[in-house]
């Protein structure tokens, strides 16, 4: 179904992973898509894909940690589309190790890029959604992609769970602040997926000890999260901001 018709959305961290999940998904729902990255190769081949399957679609080099870069993208992307008035920040990062031995240039990447790049993002697209007219059209629609670590605790990914427990705030907050401007602001905390940020630790006897812990027994299946996406990005979301949404399996239970 063509839930997104007209939309355009504009999705960080697509060069891999569930970004580009998304961006297959949400072009699928008839948005025109702007996939953002650093990775220029891996986008521009996502965008051919989407435009050869019957959608609009641009790749756009982006920065999430520098905010010219940032805004240099949303210029790109209106140029093309017109305004973005829907946002999925996916872009983020990892620095596994224990919290004593990692280093404070992997603590500062991941803080910058999950929390300072999902911020910068919002606020420039929420930005130019006010100065078009969106609290009159309440069209904003920005999802932010957390992560179900941000209510566990456990080993080896302290900084990353803390980043996404900001992520889960910064949500909350950014829609407080922009409810009377036409601007959803929820987040998605996925569980553990396949996906290349995770590289070959499932395939480890420490990653199938994982596995096996889960309730289910099983990682949780990328397209879980299509559903709920699609919903937050669509008209029909009207009612709903400031959620946090964990979608995980029963992975935290």
């Amino acid at each position: 179904m063509k839930t997104l018709d007209g939309r355009v959305c504009l999705v960080t961290g697509a060069s891999s992973g569930l970004g580009a999940h998304f961006a297959r998904i949400i072009a699928a729902a008839g948005a025109s898509v702007v996939v953002a990255a650093r990775r220029t190769g891996r986008i521009s081949a996502l965008a051919t894909e989407l435009a050869e399957s019957g959608g609009r679609a641009l790749a756009v080099e982006m920065d999430v940690t520098d905010a010219a870069s940032v805004a240099a993208a949303y210029d790109v992307a209106e140029n093309a589309f017109g305004t973005v008035d829907t946002i999925i920040a996916n872009a983020g990062v990892s620095a596994p190790g224990r919290s004593t031995d990692i280093s404070v240039a992997e603590i500062r990447s991941v803080l910058d890029t999950n929390v300072v790049g999902a911020m910068l993002t919002a606020r420039e697209g929420a930005r130019r959604l006010i100065a078009t007219g969106g609290r009159d059209s309440g069209r904003g629609r920005i999802v932010l992609i957390g992560s179900i670590t941000a209510d566990m605790t456990g080993q080896g990914e302290t900084i990353y769970s803390a980043s996404k427990a900001a992520v889960a705030h910064l949500g909350r907050n950014l829609a407080r602040e922009w409810v009377r401007q036409g601007i959803n602001v929820n987040v998605i905390q996925p569980g553990y997926i396949q996906t290349e940020l995770s590289g070959d630790w499932f395939a480890s006897d420490g990653g199938q000890a994982q596995i096996a812990a889960f309730h289910r027994r099983r990682l949780q299946p990328i397209g879980s999260l299509d559903a709920p996406l699609l919903y937050l990005c669509a008209d029909v979301s009207a009612q709903t901001t400031g959620a946090v949404f964990t979608i995980d399996d029963g992975q935290s239970l």
